[in-house]
């Protein structure tokens, strides 16, 4: 293989010689591979290329084809770069007019952030002009030929004995509104729009005619957005083969045009304030695309916070010694962590204490002690012993279907490797990460362990961005608390040396996921003005953050926020939470290595009564089940996890869960309102069920009766809502989970994620469905899932008759603020028009009517 430079007039390439597809398909597999591991793309991004050929081949001629994905789908574009195949004995990529092979021997698959690849076209439409060169390409050993073929100079027309095109007297002039610029698919529709015609047509774009029956000769033109072009014709239907291809391009550039608007829609789905940068992209020598983990905008240094890997040799210098060696290495490392909480508790930073005393509940599981124990009675030294074991627990911790559970392998690593520190001696190293950082550092690295993230200095650094790593992980969380932008989920390739050499300035953008780096003076000088603005957009935001959020027709919509601890909670008090909407308990049981008991749930249930001081309070029962293994509850392993034993329909399996922790709840309900919500329901029985368990604790304890509800989760539980109804008083609808269920989409898989959208207009529609059938009961609609938070699924929910929204803290102040620029009716249209729309993306694209916080278009200078 074979990469080009990475400066930023070349397209980076990557080249696989000798390959042997034995199907189109396959090569576009192998494509996409090639782009994907080189950075260029995000996974998902082969599906995206197998999407593309089936709505319209990229076969280009003359044994080249162009493999590339969906306008739709160009937020999995990392960066612009291209990954070429060559198939020497070639591969049938399809059959031509006459039912010919159409073979390809040069396969070049493209990842194009924007138009960037219409050079590349261009160069590639002119070389097939050479067919000596262009065979020679498709059987050489050397890569550099290939990859200076197509990003070095135009190469010199082989002689021709054909005239040099002209224009023809007959014409007319139109400018394209492509923003991709001209691509093969519109090229090839051209084609296709004048074929019936007997004239010949020409298009020309500056100083180059082009044959527009040839879609290799179209993309020689190198139009780019609002290139002009002249389209003329001559014989005898001249006129009719003019209007008809100048109708096509009008037509398809309408069409262009939405697709990129969806595109950019989809890509800048960004939290908060995000909004505001619109479609906005700085020029940058590289960018890289990741997961937005943490919200801001900042300009700083890179520096990459190399991790060193622990060296450990198996020295077993008998029992007793070993056993004192992992006794004194868990008390000094339990004494570090005791000192960071005290020093993080006297800072106010809970956020950051209540990880480390997580880390201590991680080294009190007795199971790891023991497994440690049994391979050094085999005669393993006591370091070695605790990496194995260690080693173990973090891969199953890693292969675990829910995200959240699976990002906590960062914990038991980074608590793990303190332990490991201390048994080979180097206990303090680490305690000082920011030293010989500069003053604005934005941080790379493969994935910052929780314990160094809480101890950034963040006078020091910016922001950070990791090859791995994802949004629910404690890094993550830890990274909002503290205020810093986030990208993480970016790639290797921001592992690079080369990138931070120098004092490399970067800008990091945790609102849509993205790191830019060796931006133009332009770029930072953009960057800094939208910096500015956002800052003043976020202060208007917080002076109104208490108020309701009032319609400008007068409808209150309830905010609450979604708060597991009573610090949370206060925090969300602060941000504009008018109370909790969501507590999950299952945190309680997460991180112990034991089964929280009746008394430790009532001091946690009774803090956040006290702290909400009469405020509303939803709190879900132990939502837990096959797909969340925790090792003390003893899950049974399930085929089909998702579908299995969870929610609600363990609790009723689980006596000693299920009991206990109502009993907790009644008992801190006698201190303030409580309301109790069971997860994961599908049937009338269940809510039965429940109800009689709810009823006898109640009148065993004399405590006062407790709003019911239940999550709106499974599709049953959304058709029959006007049923369930009858039997609860309030639904809180789940969307994570909702959208799973409908789309039969695993919202974490690698390749199928990206499709599991909650604006779907199936998940839309039951939620609407939910609604009508609580109207009639007059029960209590709230949603506690993730598209509460997002801008335009806010509007959509309201419109739809939501009456509550729960959400993260840190979104408060931005829903609460757009919610009182709409009016209801409005937001009713808009929601009529999502329920008829046939894709996510249609409904996205509807987000354009919303009225933004100024009359400033997003994407236009701050």
């Amino acid at each position: 293989m074979n990469t080009t430079s990475q400066s930023p007039e070349i397209t980076p390439v990557e080249v696989q010689l000798g390959a042997a597809p034995q199907t189109r398909d396959d090569a576009v597999r192998a494509a996409g591979s090639l782009l994907i591991e080189a950075g260029f793309a995000a996974d998902g991004f082969t599906d995206s290329l197998l999407k593309r050929e089936q709505t319209a081949t990229t076969f280009l001629g003359q044994g080249v084809a162009i493999p590339h994905g969906m306008i739709d789908e160009k937020h999995l574009v990392k960066r612009t770069g291209l990954g070429v195949v060559q198939v020497p004995n070639g591969v049938v990529w399809g059959k031509d007019a006459e039912g010919r092979d159409q073979v390809v021997k040069l396969v070049v698959g493209i990842a194009a952030a924007s138009d960037e690849h219409i050079k590349v076209l261009r160069r590639l439409t002119r070389l097939m002009r050479d067919d000596a060169r262009l065979q020679k390409l498709t059987t050489t050993g050397n890569a550099a030929e290939i990859v200076e073929a197509l990003t070095g100079e135009p190469p010199a027309a082989a002689p021709s004995s054909a005239p040099a095109l002209a224009d023809f007297p007959v014409g007319k002039e139109i400018t394209l509104g492509y923003p991709n610029g001209l691509h093969a698919r519109p090229a090839g529709q051209w084609v296709e729009s004048i074929r019936r015609f007997k004239s010949q047509v020409h298009v020309r774009c500056g100083d180059i005619v082009a044959d527009a029956r040839s879609v290799a000769s179209l993309l020689s033109l190198g139009a780019g957005n609002n290139a002009r072009l002249r389209v003329s014709a001559e014989g005898e239907d001249a006129q009719d083969a003019i209007s008809a291809l100048l109708g096509t391009i009008k037509l398809l550039g309408d069409e262009e045009t939405r697709q990129a608007r969806l595109a950019a829609d989809k890509q800048a789905q960004a939290q908060g304030l995000g909004r505001e940068l619109g479609t906005w992209q700085p020029e940058a020598a590289n960018t890289f695309t990741g997961i937005a983990a943490a919200p801001g905008l900042v300009i700083g240094t890179l520096v990459l916070a190399e991790s060193h890997e622990l060296d450990v040799e198996d020295h077993f210098q008998g029992v007793a010694h070993a056993a004192h060696e992992l006794d004194l290495a868990l008390a000094n490392a339990q004494k570090q962590l005791a000192t960071l909480i005290s020093s993080a508790e006297k800072q106010g930073q809970a956020e950051q204490a209540n990880i480390f005393k997580a880390h201590l509940e991680l080294l009190r599981d007795p199971s790891l002690l023991r497994d440690v124990t049994k391979l050094v009675v085999q005669g393993h030294g006591p370091a070695w012993a605790w990496q194995q074991c260690l080693h173990q627990r973090i891969e199953k911790q890693k292969g675990l279907s829910d995200a959240t559970l699976s990002a906590r392998s960062a914990d038991l690593q980074d608590v793990g490797e303190r332990v490991l520190r201390h048994l080979l001696g180097k206990g303090n190293e680490g305690s000082n990460p920011s030293q010989g950082w500069p003053a604005d550092a934005i941080l790379l690295a493969d994935d910052l362990a929780p314990s160094v993230t809480a101890q950034i200095d963040t006078t020091r650094v910016k922001g950070f961005c990791t090859a791995k790593g994802g949004p629910t992980a404690h890094t993550a969380i830890l990274a909002r608390a503290l205020g810093l932008p986030a990208v993480v989920a970016a790639g290797p390739g921001v592992l690079q040396p080369s990138l931070s050499q120098n004092g490399t300035k970067a800008i990091l953008d945790g609102y849509r996921g993205r790191l830019y780096v060796a931006p133009t003076d332009k770029a930072l000088a953009e960057t800094q003005q939208r910096i500015e603005r956002l800052a003043q957009l976020q202060a208007e935001e917080t002076k109104t953050r208490l108020q309701p959020a009032t319609t400008t027709d007068g409808h209150r919509v309830e905010i609450g926020a979604n708060a597991n601890r009573a610090d949370q909670a206060r925090r969300a008090l602060e941000s504009g939470a008018e109370g909790v909407g969501l507590m999950r308990t299952e945190f309680l049981f997460l991180e112990r290595d034991r089964v929280p008991g009746e008394d430790e749930q009532y001091d946690v249930y009774r803090s956040m009564v006290d702290v909400l001081a009469g405020r509303p309070l939803i709190v879900r029962t132990l939502d837990i089940g096959g797909d969340k293994q925790v090792p003390h509850l003893a899950l049974p392993q399930e085929d089909n996890p998702f579908l299995g034993v969870r929610g609600a329909r363990l609790q009723l399996r689980r006596e000693e869960l299920l009991v206990p922790q109502l009993r907790a709840l009644y008992r801190a309900a006698k201190h303030g309102p409580l309301s109790i919500m069971f997860p994961m329901i599908s049937s009338i029985e269940e809510v039965q069920q429940l109800r009689e368990r709810l009823e006898a604790i109640r009148q065993e304890l004399d405590a006062p009766a407790v709003p019911l509800g239940i999550m709106i989760e499974v599709p049953s539980a959304a058709v029959m809502a006007d049923q369930f109804a009858k039997y609860v008083d309030f639904f809180s609808i789940g969307t994570n989970d909702l959208t799973q269920y409908t789309l039969a989409i695993d919202r974490q898989h690698p390749e199928l994620a990206s499709l599991a959208d909650a604006l779907h207009p199936a998940v839309l529609r039951l939620i609407a469905q939910t609604v009508a059938g609580a109207r009639p009961y007059k029960r209590h609609v709230g949603v506690c899932g993730g598209l509460a938070g997002d801008p335009l699924g806010a509007a959509l929910l309201v419109g739809l008759g939501v009456d509550e929204l729960s959400m993260s803290a840190s979104d408060l102040g931005t829903i609460k603020a757009l919610l009182r620029r709409q009016s209801l009716s409005d937001l009713q249209a808009l929601a009529r028009k999502a329920l008829e729309a046939q894709t996510a993306q249609e409904v996205r694209a509807l987000g354009a009517a919303l009225k933004p916080a100024s009359s400033q278009p997003a994407g236009d200078a701050a």
